[in-house]
């Protein structure tokens, strides 16, 4: 069941930077129109199933369950905003590089709350961020355009790393359906204030608009955020994240595809790396979780 989730996961992310960057580029949707209606639609679809089958769940929630719930929501909504904004402003394969970097920013929150990094770990990190260079080839900040664009992708890499970390605290006592629908509907009322504060349109936009805000709510949100959100309740935040890195050459394959983007040269050196250093820091956990003397999992409680 997860290599299936994690696939799934991987494929849904992969389209959202590409379907953004076309959505954007080719219609008069707004970018906080594509983060709420992507999160609204998804809370709705996700509390359908618990409401009728379990609506007892809703009744159940603690305040430690509101907390972080919440907390993912906001961290959700800042980073949908940081990152579709940084689509407009410079390529899909540097923001989506950029972003998908919540892996190391999980690592270094993990230091300052006191963890000790085993070496495989390290190593992992290592190998999966020279993954990113290769596709990447540093090519960013060509222009201050794009250096804006570069720096929000990197905020929403940070938030998204909050958001996963937040996640999986909420996950150890939520169903998916639950967490998820709480989580996103959170985001979607942040993302409507943020809206309304802002005079940006949430609506009035044409059929083509609207067939790629389903898109991508069916496929990134619906399909990739709740695959990942499901992993994370059996599966380490970083462990998570590092599968998220396969976004990066992932949307750029797409995004040559279908935008006609330059495929980046070191996309499949670089899609190599990520795998050997995501193998590596599974390998390095699951060394750790049979050693008592070792700190905990990475990125769990």
């Amino acid at each position: 069941m997860i290599p299936l989730l994690v696939v799934l996961g991987v494929l849904g992310v992969s389209a959202s930077g590409p379907l953004i960057a076309g959505t954007l580029a080719g219609t008069s949707v707004t970018a906080l129109a594509i983060a709420f209606w992507r999160n609204a639609i998804a809370s709705l679809v996700m509390a359908a199933p618990v409401a009728v089958r379990s609506p007892g769940q809703f009744r159940r929630l603690t305040r430690r369950d509101l907390l972080w719930s919440s907390l993912a929501g906001v961290a959700l909504a800042f980073h949908f905003v940081c990152f579709i904004v940084s689509l407009t402003l410079t390529s899909v394969a540097a923001s989506t590089a950029l972003v998908c970097l919540q892996s190391g920013w999980i690592a270094v929150f993990s230091v300052l709350r006191g963890r000790k990094l085993p070496v495989p770990v390290l190593a992992g990190l290592g190998l999966a961020f020279l993954g990113v260079v290769a596709i990447t080839g540093l090519d960013l900040g060509s222009s201050h355009e794009a250096a804006l664009g570069d720096l929000l992708a990197v905020a929403g890499g940070i938030l998204a790393g909050l958001y996963t970390m937040a996640g999986g605290k909420a996950r150890q006592t939520m169903g998916t359906g639950t967490y998820t629908a709480l989580c996103y509907g959170v985001c979607a009322a942040l993302v409507a204030v943020m809206a309304l504060a802002t005079g940006e349109r949430l609506t009035g936009f044409e059929p083509a608009g609207w067939a790629g805000i389903l898109a991508i709510t069916a496929a990134a949100q619906l399909v990739g955020h709740t695959a990942f959100n499901h992993l994370v309740a059996t599966l380490s935040p970083l462990v998570v994240s590092m599968f998220i890195l396969l976004e990066i050459p992932g949307a750029a394959l797409l995004a040559a595809v279908f935008l006609g983007e330059v495929l980046p040269g070191g996309t499949y050196a670089g899609l190599g790396l990520i795998l050997a250093g995501l193998a590596v820091v599974v390998s390095g956990q699951r060394r750790t979780r049979r050693e008592p003397r070792i700190a905990p999992e990475l990125g769990a409680d």
